[in-house]
Parts: C-alpha cells; structure tokens; sequence
C-alpha cells in the first residue's frame, strides 16, 4: 500500500518552487522600479535643458529685436536677477532702448528663476558676439553643482 501511495504521480507546485517564483518576481518588479525612477530623473534633466535653451533663445531674440540697445552696449555684461524696472515698456509708459534693455534683462532673468529651480543668467559680449549662460540646480543629478548651458550668437 505505501508503494502505490509514492509511485502515484504529483500534480501542482511545492511550496519551495512558489517561494522561488516569487523571489524572482519581486527582483524583476524591483529592477523595474529603479528603471523607472532612473528615468524620471533624467527626464526632468531634459526637461531644464530644454527650457534653458528656450530662454537662451528668448534674449537672444530679445537683444536683435531691440538692435539700438545693442548697438549701444546695454546688453553688455549683464547678470543675474536686477531689480525690477519701473517702467516695464508697455502701454503706461515709453521706453528708450536703455530702459527696453534694463526691462528685457530683468524680465528673462526673473523667467529664468521661475521656471528653472534656482535658475539665472548672464549676457556677455565678446568681440562681435554675445554669449549668453544659464545656470541652474540639477539636484536631481547625482553632481551637486549647478548646471550650465551656454549659447553663443552675433546679432
């Protein structure tokens, strides 16, 4: 009688095959999560680029669109978040290309900080060309310092 009970055939799993199973379940699940924040980190990265370079371009096109000023030399060496202008050239008052620029520059620089996280730039003149840098924190990034991105044109 025991030797029918053992030469019957087992159906279903064991216990030790279903711990084994979901063992490997969970470190896929596991891997799998780590992928994903992984690549919202790097999504958000892409992102701050992205708006960097719109802003880069945005005072670029500033500066052509206000070509006396620049001529002039109002956006030369021009940082970071200055105070805001008095006069913000629209209806209530009249701007000359120095106030245009004082505006344009305080305008770009308070955009930068508010759509960047502790974002600011800089606008400087070498020769015939502007560089214009913007400088935000990345800490999403394993690298602690801020990141940069740059853009060089000739009006």
């Amino acid at each position: 009688m025991l030797n029918t009970l053992a030469t019957r055939n087992q159906r279903g799993f064991s216990l030790i095959e279903v711990l084994i199973a979901l063992a490997i379940f969970s470190f896929g699940l596991l891997g799998l999560g780590i992928l994903i924040a992984k690549g919202m980190v790097n999504n958000t990265s892409a992102l701050h680029r992205s708006v960097a370079n719109n802003q880069a371009h945005d005072i670029a096109e500033r500066i052509r669109a206000n070509n006396v000023g620049a001529r002039a030399g109002y956006y030369n060496n021009r940082a970071e978040l200055e105070a805001e202008p008095l006069c913000k050239c629209d209806t209530d008052c009249s701007c000359d290309a120095l106030m245009l620029a004082n505006y344009d520059i305080w305008k770009w620089n308070n955009d930068n900080n508010n759509k960047l996280p502790a974002g600011y730039g800089t606008v400087r003149k070498y020769g015939s060309n502007y560089v214009i840098t913007i400088k935000w924190n990345d800490n999403r990034s394993t690298d602690t310092s801020d990141t940069l991105f740059s853009l060089e044109f000739r009006p």
